[in-house]
């Protein structure tokens, strides 16, 4: 019948047309990279573009780029420190390398990346100027600027064969002169800067995200529960549960009498699909040995998502084998209830 999921079959019935359901199963994952979760500090364009023209501003259009105009401007807005980390083209540890190889700063990588995050609240820098007790991030923070300033101004060295320097881009190359044309003519410098910042584009936020990509899966699991009012138990990361080699991500309803235990997984890597696929196959051994009457006294179900997925077929059909066909998609979560042993536990409409 098109249209079916292995989810929906009697396991005589997935056995007999289990490579039609691996297929269909492959077929309803999300290209899941295409969608990431902002987190807390995730910067928007708007807030980026407002403080990139608090920086031009004070340094008219960068023609008076100095260690006074910069901290004039990151005075008004803490962002400009991400803006001009931005012109550098320079993660945040590397920018710290700089400052303590060319200023002897005794900033360390994760000082950097705490004060790049920092930026982003508007008034911080504000905020620490006017604390005495902050006086070592403030000269930290002085520190970035004047060596972004002193490499800003001198540009990019003359080429040399087999290498490429960092500064060699089109706002850089020949100093505060390339920077102030790309501020000055028809260049959407800001929208650039904004990209730079993300990182080829967006990987500097995907990393800083990363594991927040699964809980989008959680989440939505979590949603529908609720919404069906319930009674589950989400489990904590790393947590230790009795009775479980490895802790499954929902017990229902709960961990001490489980029905149900859901292992949620999202990835874009085939690679670490493998591992996951063989974290949730581990699931399925633990639930041959908590038996009560001969039979298993839980259902084990998969909620997966992500391209990563797709390119492990053989895994895929092993683990709509193993679980029954208890497997589901981004796209079909709506399904999740009513095909499993949660309906038992329903209580609500929502």
């Amino acid at each position: 019948m098109p249209g079916e999921r292995p989810f929906e079959l009697r396991q005589e019935e997935l056995e007999t047309r289990i490579e039609e359901m691996v297929t269909a199963t492959i077929s309803d994952l999300s290209s899941e990279f295409l969608l990431m979760p902002t987190g807390a500090g995730f910067v928007r364009y708007p807030d980026f573009q407002a403080a990139y023209e608090v920086l031009k501003r004070n340094t008219r259009g960068f023609q008076t780029l100095s260690f006074e105009t910069v901290r004039t401007a990151l005075l008004e807005n803490s962002l400009v420190l991400g803006v001009l980390r931005s012109v550098l083209g320079m993660t945040a540890p590397e920018w710290a390398e700089l400052a303590r190889v060319e200023l002897g700063s005794d900033i360390t990588q994760g000082a950097a990346r705490g004060i790049d995050k920092d930026c982003r609240i508007i008034d911080y820098y504000q905020n620490l100027t006017a604390r005495n007790s902050a006086i070592k991030t403030i000269e930290r923070i002085e520190s970035l600027i004047r060596v972004a300033i002193q490499y800003i101004e001198k540009g990019a060295p003359p080429e040399q064969d087999g290498v490429l320097h960092r500064l060699a881009k089109f706002d850089t190359a020949f100093g505060v002169e390339s920077l102030g044309h790309a501020a000055r003519e028809n260049v959407p410098y800001a929208v650039l800067l904004y990209e730079r910042y993300l990182g080829r584009p967006f990987a500097a936020h995907r990393d800083a995200v990363s594991e927040l990509v699964g809980e989008v899966m959680e989440n939505a699991i979590e949603q529908r529960l609720r919404d069906a009012g319930i009674s589950y138990r989400k489990t904590g990361r790393a947590e230790r549960i009795p009775g479980f080699g490895q802790a499954p991500d929902f017990c229902i309803p709960d961990e001490i009498s489980p029905v149900v235990i859901i292992e949620a997984k999202v990835t874009s890597d085939d690679g670490t699909a493998r591992d996951k696929v063989a974290r949730i196959k581990e699931l399925e051994t633990q639930r041959n040995k908590h038996v009560r009457d001969g039979k298993p006294r839980y259902e084990v179900v998969a909620c997966i998502d992500g391209r990563g997925f797709r390119q492990r077929r053989a895994d895929m059909r092993d683990l709509l084998l193993r679980l029954n066909g208890k497997v589901f998609t981004a796209a079909t979560l709506d399904h999740l209830i009513i095909n499993t042993r949660i309906s038992d536990f329903v209580s609500s409409q929502g």
